[in-house]
C-alpha cells in the first residue's frame, strides 16, 4: 500500500464538561481522498469530537493538524477558512431559493453595487459539472426530493473549497434509492479527492464506504481498521465493549399466564413503517430497539393517538382504540416523548403545575381549577418520584435533566395508568439518575402497568426490557423472548446483518 498523505491529524484530544471527562486523549487521522467512518455507541464521544473539529466546542487538551499546519479552531468560520465542511442529519437550506441562491449565500460577488449573477451562476455550474451531480442552479430548492437537497448541502461545501466534509447520520430520512445516490456522490468525491468523514448508525453502509474507520468507546480511541480488518461482528463487540453475561434471563416474564392488555394488529403508516404486529402485556415492559429512522417513535406516536395511521388496527382490552389523544388518555395511556424538553413540559412553569396540564379534565369543573388538588398531586409526586429539590412550586427548567424526566413521568401518575409510551427515558441523563428512572419503571410494572419503551441505549434494553423488539427500516427485524440477548444480537438485527454468520462462527 503506498503510503497515504494525511489531511487531519487529531492528537490527544480531551474535553470535559464539569466533572465528566467526555474525550480521553483521543487520537484521529484522516487521509486525502478516503472516506473514513467514526463509530461508536450513543455517548460513545462522537458528537463531541465532531463539535471539536467544526469549531462548536473549545478542546481542553491535545492539538489538531490540517493539510500539514497545526491549527486553532474557535468559530464555525476557523473550520470553514481551513476546509472542513459539515452536513448535518437536519439540512440548512432555505426552500423558496434557488439552488444557485443557497450555494452562494454569504458569499454573493458584487461590483458597484450590483450583484454578479452570471458569475456566480457559472462558478456553481462548474462545480456541477465537475462532480457531475444532477442539479440545475435555477431549480428552486423546495421542489427537490430530500437526496437533491443534500446534494446541494454538499455543493454549498464545496463552493468553500472544503477538502474534508463531515457528513453526520446522512442517509437518516433517505430511502434506499435516495441512499444509493448519495453513495454514488461520496464515490465520485473521494476519485476528486475530496476527504469524507462519515458518521452513521447505519453499521452496513458504513462497512460498504468507509476505507478506514475509527472506534471511541466511553470517551476512548479503542480501534483503527483498514478496509481490509472490518469484520461487522468485531467491530460491534468493539464499540460496545464487555458483553452482559447475565443479559435478560433474569427478566423474563411467563406471558402465556399473563392478561393481554394492548394488540397492534399490521399497522401501517406510508413511508414510515408498515406491517407492525404484536401484543402487550399487564406488568410487562416490551422495550423497542433499532437505529435513527426505524419507525419506533412513530409507531409510539400512532399508538397514542398524536399521529393516524393508514392501514392495521389497535385493540386496548379486546376493543378498537381510538385514533385521538384525549380518549387514549381518557383510557389510561400515558405518553414521555422523546424530545421531552420541547414535548414533554413547559419550562417556565410549577412542576405542580406541569403535572396538573394533562388532569385538568378530573382538576377543574366548569372553567375553575381545584388549586387545592392541583398542589396535592404535585406534592404526591415530588414525594413518589423523588423529585429533588423537593418543593412542587420551583420551575421545571430549573431541574436537572432526570428531575425533569421524572416531572414528565409524574403527570401519568395522578391518574389510572394502564400503558406508559416512554421514548427514549434516560438520554442526557447522568448515569446516578438513570437508575432512579429504571427502579420507577420496574415499580411501574410490578403494579400492573404495561410499558413500552423506546431506546437506542443497548444496555438500557437489556437492564429493562422483559422482552424486545428491534426496528428496522419501519418493519419488525426480530424479537428477542426467553433467555440470554446480548448487546451484539440486538445490533446486529438492527443493522441487518445476518446473525448466521455469528453463529457459524461459534460453532
Amino acid at each position: 500500500m503506498s503510503e497515504r498523505k494525511i489531511l487531519l491529524s487529531m492528537n490527544a484530544i480531551e474535553k470535559r464538561f464539569g466533572d465528566v471527562q467526555v474525550l480521553k486523549k483521543v487520537d484521529m487521522e484522516v487521509a486525502c481522498g478516503e472516506v473514513h467512518a467514526l463509530m461508536g455507541e450513543n455517548g460513545a464521544g462522537k458528537s463531541t469530537l465532531i463539535k471539536i473539529l467544526t469549531g462548536v466546542y473549545p478542546k481542553d487538551g491535545g492539538s489538531i493538524t490540517f493539510s500539514g499546519k497545526a491549527c486553532e479552531i474557535n468559530s464555525r468560520s476557523d473550520a470553514q477558512k481551513l476546509g472542513i465542511g459539515v452536513i448535518y442529519q437536519e439540512l440548512s437550506l432555505i426552500p423558496t431559493l434557488s439552488v444557485m441562491q443557497n450555494v452562494m449565500l454569504g458569499k454573493e460577488k458584487s461590483g458597484c453595487g450590483f450583484l454578479k449573477i452570471r458569475e456566480m451562476k457559472k462558478k456553481v455550474s462548474d462545480l456541477i459539472e465537475y462532480y457531475d451531480f444532477n442539479l440545475q442552479p435555477d431549480a428552486i430548492v423546495e421542489t427537490l426530493s430530500i437526496a437533491q437537497r443534500q446534494t446541494v448541502e454538499i455543493l454549498k461545501a464545496l463552493s468553500e473549497d472544503s477538502s474534508l466534509i463531515i457528513m453526520d447520520e446522512p442517509t437518516a430520512s433517505l430511502s434506499s434509492k435516495e441512499s444509493e445516490a448519495l453513495f454514488g456522490i461520496i464515490n465520485q468525491l473521494r476519485e476528486k479527492g475530496v476527504s469524507i468523514l462519515y458518521i452513521s448508525h447505519r453499521l452496513e453502509e458504513v462497512f460498504r464506504l468507509a476505507d478506514r474507520l475509527t472506534v471511541l468507546r466511553d470517551g476512548r480511541k479503542v480501534a483503527v481498521l483498514e478496509k481490509e480488518q472490518i469484520n461487522p461482528p468485531d467491530v460491534i463487540k468493539m464499540m460496545i465493549g464487555k458483553e452482559l453475561s447475565e443479559a435478560t434471563a433474569s427478566r423474563c416474564l411467563h406471558r402465556s399466564e399473563m392478561e393481554s392488555v394492548l394488540e397492534v394488529r399490521s399497522l401501517s403508516r406510508k413511508g414510515t413503517f408498515s406491517d407492525i404486529s404484536f401484543t402487550l402485556h399487564r406488568g410487562e415492559i416490551l422495550g423497542i430497539g433499532g437505529l435513527v429512522g426505524a419507525g419506533r417513535t412513530e409507531v409510539l406516536r400512532c399508538i397514542f393517538g398524536a399521529d393516524s395511521y393508514d392501514g392495521g388496527e389497535i385493540l386496548f382490552q379486546g376493543k378498537k382504540l381510538p385514533c385521538h389523544v384525549s380518549e387514549t388518555i381518557a383510557k389510561g395511556f400515558g405518553l414521555v416523548p422523546e424530545d421531552r424538553r420541547n414535548q414533554g413540559f413547559i419550562p417556565l412553569l410549577s412542576i405542580e403545575r406541569n403535572i396538573a396540564v394533562p388532569n385538568y379534565d378530573f382538576l377543574s369543573k366548569a372553567s375553575n381549577v381545584n388549586r387545592a388538588e392541583e398542589k396535592k398531586i404535585g406534592i404526591d409526586a415530588v414525594g413518589k418520584l423523588d423529585i429533588r429539590p423537593a418543593d412542587s412550586q420551583l420551575p421545571v427548567g430549573n431541574l436537572s435533566g432526570g428531575n425533569q424526566q421524572k416531572v414528565v413521568i409524574g403527570k401519568w401518575l395522578a391518574r389510572d395508568l394502564r400503558v406508559l409510551l416512554i421514548d427514549e427515558p434516560t438520554a442526557g441523563i447522568d448515569i446516578g439518575a438513570k437508575d432512579e428512572i429504571y427502579k420507577i419503571l420496574d415499580n411501574l410494572a410490578e403494579q400492573g402497568v404495561s410499558i413500552l419503551l423506546v431506546s437506542s441505549d443497548l444496555q438500557e434494553l437489556l437492564r429493562v426490557s422483559h422482552r424486545i423488539l428491534v426496528f428496522r427500516k419501519g418493519h419488525i427485524q426480530k424479537e428477542f423472548d426467553s433467555g440470554v440477548i446480548t448487546q451484539e444480537d440486538i445490533l446486529m438485527a438492527a443493522s441487518g446483518i445476518d446473525t448466521a454468520k455469528k453463529e457459524e462462527k461459534n460453532t
